[in-house]
């Protein structure tokens, strides 16, 4: 067959099923006139009277269509819901107070008095410096004030017999004996390593014998009564952070156990290059559960916004963004939206909407802005009366 009796056999076919489509499709006058055909051939295609006619039959006329009547719709009411603005980090942990034990002097350890894991109490010794000759300084220093005193004793009692210059001379040897001897006390006190707090004690890395300088590490202290947790937060979270907020923390190795805490300070400043905000919360540890170093997930909740709230259903996109159907009388208008929050069951927008709206959720495909809607409550009666 050659080509142009294809083509005319398909310009045939295709003509006969513009023709059905114009006879027995409800609303297909209007949408030719709406396509900007000629009234003339939108009637000799789809007369309106034989639309008309088909469109009544049955349920009393047609409810989805285009130009067809109403379309059918579902709604639901807009709702208001809060924002709660949770914030999820990830915190390293700290003792309240941690301290390396070092001691004042040189010298080689005798003692030490502890073991790893002990609890000491603050100005507990530790360890022990030799102290031979401390111990003879501060005795020397005894008996030069000793002799001191009873200089100034005699003195005072030929007090009518001396002269001035010499009382003032026995009062001021006093005095520097007594200084020399509390200068001598105060060396021999500085050969015992004591705690300057309390704690417990970390692993002892030094023995009996060491030779240790004023850089020797004797041993590790830390206060675990508190726990610090330093954490970042994200910059939008930067004006929400209070010192004395709440904080909840799981440690990562008691998984299923939560730790209430407070925020005890706050950096006071931006992160330049990761855009963070570094923040530290304080943990009672009263049982001794958690220890330095830990690693915590940290949560912090803020009191949010109110939104309004719609069925997930209801929200639409276009190339100028989102958007909700409202149902105004009986016509939808298109309102923009800005999503603010989605959840499984309501998604939180920032639009002009007030609570009770009618939002559509189920026949959105054929809904123009202005047209006329009919709901599935409103469809009832109707579809009742024409049967």
């Amino acid at each position: 067959m050659r080509v142009w009796k294809q083509l005319l056999i398909s310009l045939g076919v295709l003509a006969a099923g513009v023709l059905l489509w114009g006879r027995f499709v409800p609303g297909a006058n209007g949408m030719l006139e709406a396509a900007g055909l000629p009234g003339p051939l939108v009637s000799a295609i789809a007369p309106a009277g034989e639309g008309k006619a088909e469109g009544d039959k049955g349920s009393g006329g047609h409810r989805g269509g285009f130009g067809g009547g109403p379309a059918l719709v579902a709604t639901r009411p807009v709702t208001i819901a809060t924002v709660n603005d949770r914030l999820n980090a990830i915190g390293d942990g700290e003792a309240i107070r941690t301290v390396t034990v070092t001691p004042y002097a040189t010298g080689n350890l005798t003692e030490v008095l502890v073991e790893s894991g002990d609890r000491v109490k603050q100005g507990q010794v530790i360890a022990r410096l030799d102290n031979d000759e401390q111990k003879i300084a501060a005795d020397q220093a005894r008996v030069a004030l000793e002799s001191a005193q009873q200089k100034l004793k005699r003195v005072e009692n030929l007090r009518a017999s001396v002269s001035v210059a010499e009382l003032q001379d026995a009062q001021t040897a006093l005095k520097a004996a007594e200084l020399a001897l509390r200068n001598a006390e105060l060396t021999l006190s500085r050969r015992d390593i004591t705690a300057p707090y309390g704690g417990v004690v970390g692993i002892i890395s030094v023995n009996p014998g060491d030779y240790v300088t004023t850089a020797s590490a004797i041993a590790r202290i830390d206060d675990r009564s508190e726990i610090l947790v330093d954490y970042w937060v994200p910059e939008r979270f930067a004006t929400s952070v209070r010192v004395g907020g709440e904080v909840t923390a799981t440690a990562v190795a008691r998984p299923g156990e939560t730790f209430t805490g407070t925020v005890q300070a706050v950096d006071n400043r931006i992160d330049q290059e990761s855009r963070t905000l570094r923040v530290r919360a304080r943990i009672e540890n009263p049982d001794d559960l958690l220890r330095a170093g830990m690693s915590f997930q940290v949560t912090m909740r803020f009191a949010g916004d109110l939104y309004p709230s719609v069925d997930p259903l209801a929200v639409q996109w276009s190339a100028d963004g989102s958007y909700i159907w409202r149902v105004k009388g009986e016509k939808v208008e298109r309102v923009p939206i800005h999503i603010v929050q989605r959840n499984p069951d309501k998604v939180l927008v920032r639009a002009d909407l007030a609570e009770g709206d009618q939002v559509v959720t189920e026949g959105l495909q054929t809904l123009r802005p202005g047209g006329s809607v009919r709901t599935a409550e409103q469809q009832a009666p109707a579809t009742t009366e024409g049967t």
